[in-house]
């Protein structure tokens, strides 16, 4: 459609921006209004606001409907996050937050060959219109098949009851359920989460060089069909579905429920393999497909376990959701920053792909010495604080 380099960057960014504030508002929300509700509101809104992109035309209007989407999104992970603060206990929440992960790992790497398929046979929009029938359809089920508690009224005190267990989620049965002000208060004045969404900022930028980028990459150094391109992208997120399910089970077994040393552990991977893959991907196609799931690793050991697990972990007073959605908020402020340097620098006059892979590795080393600081963090260390 003619749009520059930084245009489509600020396209993707507007996403991020207003995902990122979703996460800060919804993590709030989830707290208080039932899960079900806000996977409702974003599920079938995301997928009307897919549709209406793919009718759209004009960058102003693209940008918009695309900011508006970020926020329908946002309504899904703090909700998801509840739920399983509802359901599982700290001691086998790393294992459980690896599972879930592993969902939208191979969702994502269906929408590569869906979308991408979709795209060859019936132009762009229908990158965009396929995918929404099926997000709709997804909505269905979880409204028929959702149950936000074990008590089934959403709440997690009861659910404490009746599993026996005095602290799921963190939250014990005997502790009052905190004001809104008193929730903001304990997110903000954790410096836990700060590291812990710095960490997933930097993470994000690298991740979504790979995901918004990746595609336009190697269809440009291996000069090859979209839908070429993503099925050798399928995967980075076979990959990503190993690395979710690894590093939550790691944390558990090795580290004795402390995040931060897998976390950092695979970020010094992902920035070596990252640094690797902008000559693989100029040399070899095989290489580049087994270098890419190797990278799905290590994007996504580390991002499920920064996004659900290590928030929960360390959220006081059991303010779980609204930890996750501070952390994410850092996370996707992040990512929009990456999307727009990337915009700018995989363009020839300013250092071209090389460049912009470069920066990405950048980024994720960057990550793990945040990361680093929360070496020896552990929930029972951080719920004493509360």
């Amino acid at each position: 459609m003619g749009f520059s380099g930084e245009e489509v960057g600020l396209i993707l960014a507007s996403l991020k921006i207003t995902y990122g504030l979703g996460q800060l508002v919804n993590g709030q929300l989830s707290e208080r209004v039932s899960p079900r509700l806000l996977l409702t509101f974003g599920m079938f809104g995301s997928a009307a606001l897919n549709i209406v992109f793919g009718l759209g035309t004009g960058f102003y209007f693209l940008l918009f409907v695309w900011a508006m989407n970020g926020y329908g999104q946002s309504l899904g992970w703090t909700p998801c996050v509840r739920v399983v603060g509802n359901w599982i206990p700290p001691e086998r929440r790393g294992k459980a937050i690896g599972l879930i992960g592993t969902g939208y790992q191979l969702t994502a790497g269906l929408t590569y060959v869906v979308a991408g398929q979709a795209a060859d046979y019936l132009g762009w929009r229908g990158a965009l219109y396929v995918p929404s029938v099926i997000l709709a359809v997804g909505g269905v089920v979880m409204l028929l098949g959702l149950r936000e508690s074990p008590d089934g009224h959403g709440s997690s005190r009861r659910a404490d009851r009746a599993e026996g267990s005095s602290e799921l989620a963190g939250v014990g049965p005997l502790r009052p359920k905190t004001s809104l002000w008193e929730n903001i208060v304990l997110t903000l004045s954790n410096r836990a989460l700060w590291l812990l969404g710095i960490s997933l900022g930097l993470l994000n930028a690298c991740r979504y060089g790979f995901l918004d980028w990746g595609l336009a990459h190697l269809t440009e150094v291996q000069e090859s069909g979209v839908g070429t391109a993503g099925l050798k992208y399928v995967v980075l997120p076979v990959g990503a579905i190993a690395g979710s399910y690894v590093a939550g089970w790691a944390t558990d077994r090795f580290f004795g429920s402390r995040r931060g040393p897998v976390i950092c552990i695979l970020l010094v991977g992902l920035g070596v393999l990252t640094i690797a893959y902008e000559s693989v991907a100029q040399t070899s196609v095989i290489a580049t497909v087994l270098l890419l799931g190797v990278i799905g690793f290590c994007i996504y050991g580390p991002q499920v376990l920064l996004v659900g697990t290590a928030p929960a972990d360390l959220a006081r007073r059991g303010t779980a959701a609204a930890a996750a959605g501070f952390v994410n908020f850092l996370g996707y402020m992040g990512a929009a920053v990456g999307d727009v340097v990337t915009g700018h620098y995989k363009m020839p006059e300013y250092g071209g792909w090389q460049v912009a892979i470069y920066i990405w590795a950048g980024w994720a080393f960057a990550a793990a010495v945040f990361a680093a600081l929360l070496w020896n963090a552990t929930a029972d260390e951080n719920e004493g604080h509360g």
